[in-house]
């Protein structure tokens, strides 16, 4: 059997609205000129678009894996295409291992999560000639239901509303959730006070003992940083997510030592290598994205890792079906749970046959052969192939 086709097409439809009434704070916030209004529901726009990648063998089984980024599908049809052609597809290490050789300057960044898209859609592949899903091909499962928390980017951060929606998604049953920060040192004391009213609000709501995620989405610098965590000592936070961009190891390390609280990241980190960076400067949760951070062949290397060190791997949830397959695949204890963003997910799988949703704040295991990513054709309102040359991605 050998790979005969790597194949990318686009599919567009309508579906839900982004409906976010608040944003995120950015590193780029530092500069006014970039701070720019978040679209409500009234203007939000209802056009889906979505690019995918299929690997196609001579035998005639297909390994599909998307959404992806545009930025993806032009590193799979100018670099690695190259690389699959005339390949056997079950050889799935081999081929990642290749991958990672083929740039000198692949092995982080943008060529990573190409690698990450042809990774998850040879795992598809081979659930599929296996009449398997991939969590059994992993050694799952390990449990029937995955918790998942409530990933809440996009809500309002205006106190009265964050207790309202925290007190509503505890009711559906998540069994914790993770907030936004909205301000960083560019807006002064008065931001960093409304990042407290907010952080305080949520707990508030939620009780004491819930656990209560917050993302500061490298926002930050160090000194911030610090005050931002002092000020939050009596909301109690399970974990606070890039305070720093990753890189910043010596600012990981201050804030551990100094803070006492648990920190996380990886979300922005590829492979293995970095990832070890991270533990070293005491990160206390590892949170990178197997379709980014070199697919599931990667996150399982970084699983093993990270389980040495006693530290929870918990995926950035930019997708589900794969951290759903690998948090079945491996001990609850090194994953607990994956991330759902309320916000997002929906329309993010809106092409699919089957949806994943948390019911009672847990996901069930999809029972499909492979990664279970079907397109549904009556969503899918056009699509066209992409060209393998790279000018149409």
């Amino acid at each position: 059997m050998r790979i005969q086709e790597v194949r990318l097409f686009l599919v567009e439809g309508e579906g839900p609205a982004w409906e976010f009434e608040d944003r995120s704070v950015e590193s780029l916030d530092r500069y006014p000129d970039h701070v720019r209004p978040t679209a409500g529901a009234g203007d939000a726009p209802t056009k889906v678009v979505a690019r995918y990648v299929e690997i196609a063998t001579d035998g005639g089984a297909v390994g599909r894996y998307g959404p992806i980024d545009p930025r993806q599908a032009f590193l799979i049809a100018t670099d690695l295409r190259p690389h699959l052609l005339g390949e056997d597809p079950l050889a799935i290490e081999a081929i990642h291992d290749r991958l990672l050789r083929v740039h000198r300057h692949g092995r982080a960044g943008l060529f990573v999560t190409a690698i990450s898209a042809v990774n998850n859609a040879l795992w598809d592949l081979l659930g599929k000639i296996r009449g398997e899903p991939v969590y059994r091909l992993l050694g799952g499962p390990t449990r029937d239901r995955i918790p998942a928390y409530a990933s809440m980017l996009g809500h309002s951060i205006e106190p009265e509303r964050v207790a309202e929606a925290a007190s509503e998604h505890r009711a559906h049953g998540y069994q914790a959730q993770k907030w936004f920060f909205a301000f960083g040192p560019g807006a002064g004391w008065e931001g960093l006070q409304r990042n407290l009213a907010m952080a305080r609000a949520v707990r508030e709501a939620t009780g004491p003992g819930y656990p209560l995620m917050f993302d500061a989405f490298m926002g930050w610098d160090l000194t911030y940083a610090t005050d931002m965590l002092r000020g939050l000592a009596d909301v109690d936070p399970f974990w606070v997510e890039e305070p720093v961009p990753p890189e910043h190891l010596s600012a990981f390390r201050r804030l551990a030592a100094d803070t006492g609280i648990r920190l996380a990241t990886g979300e922005h980190a590829h492979t293995r290598w970095q990832v070890k960076e991270l533990l070293d400067a005491g990160v206390g949760l590892i949170q990178t994205d197997p379709d980014w951070a070199g697919g599931i062949s990667e996150q399982l290397h970084i699983c093993s890792l990270s389980a040495a060190y006693d530290v929870p791997v918990v995926a950035h949830g930019h997708a589900v079906a794969v951290p759903v397959h690998l948090a079945a695949g491996r001990s609850p204890q090194t994953i607990p749970m994956v991330e759902y963003l309320v916000r997002i997910q929906e329309r993010n799988q809106w092409f699919h046959r089957t949806i994943l949703r948390p019911v009672d704040g847990a996901i069930s295991l999809p029972s499909e052969p492979g990664l279970g990513i079907e397109i549904d054709p009556a969503k899918v309102l056009s699509r066209r192939d992409l060209h393998v040359d790279g000018a149409d991605v």
